[in-house]
């Protein structure tokens, strides 16, 4: 009973199986060490980013950057608002009718012609040809609405910038 312990366990195989025990933590704890190098490389570098530039330094550009975004979407904006703004003001609809205002004189040379803004404000203008000359009358429109009497011609215009009839191909 040399090799033995008390109870029969062969100590020659214990202490083979601690060493190849040992082997095997040896390797894990190489391997470990390696990978931990490499992460080192990779936040060293990181931390020092490109061309030796610090994270600092980086972090503070792009919050710069930001802040001149920022600005520059403001500015955007407001630039927004105010053609915004001039486009409810300009002229944006319109009705147009050709009309022949004499009969047997001639083609349709005579038209009614409505412009309106956003608001549905602005002018019916009816222009009358005949042999002699061109009368040309505008009657303001507020709102869809007139304070003077419009023509048929005229209110066909209006009412095609109000979108309520179809606007016209030019042929009559």
């Amino acid at each position: 009973m040399e090799g033995t312990l008390g109870s029969g366990i062969d100590l020659a195989g214990l202490v083979i199986a601690m060493a190849v025990l040992v082997g095997i933590l040896l390797i894990i704890v190489i391997v470990c060490i390696i990978q931990m190098r490499k992460l080192y490389r990779r936040y060293d570098y990181f931390m020092r980013g490109r061309d030796a530039e610090s994270l600092e330094a980086m972090m503070i550009r792009l919050s710069e950057d930001i802040q001149e975004l920022k600005s520059q979407d403001r500015a955007n904006k407001d630039l927004i608002r105010t053609v915004n703004k001039n486009m409810r003001a300009s002229f944006q609809k319109f009705g147009m009718v050709k009309y022949n205002a004499f009969k047997g004189m001639g083609g349709n040379l005579s038209f009614a012609f409505a412009l309106l803004d956003y608001t549905n404000s602005g002018l019916v203008m009816n222009a009358v040809h005949s042999r002699e000359g061109c009368y040309l009358y505008l009657k303001e429109v507020d709102r869809g609405r007139t304070d003077v009497l419009l023509g048929n011609e005229e209110k066909e215009a209006l009412e095609m910038a109000l979108g309520y009839k179809e606007k016209q191909d030019g042929r009559q």
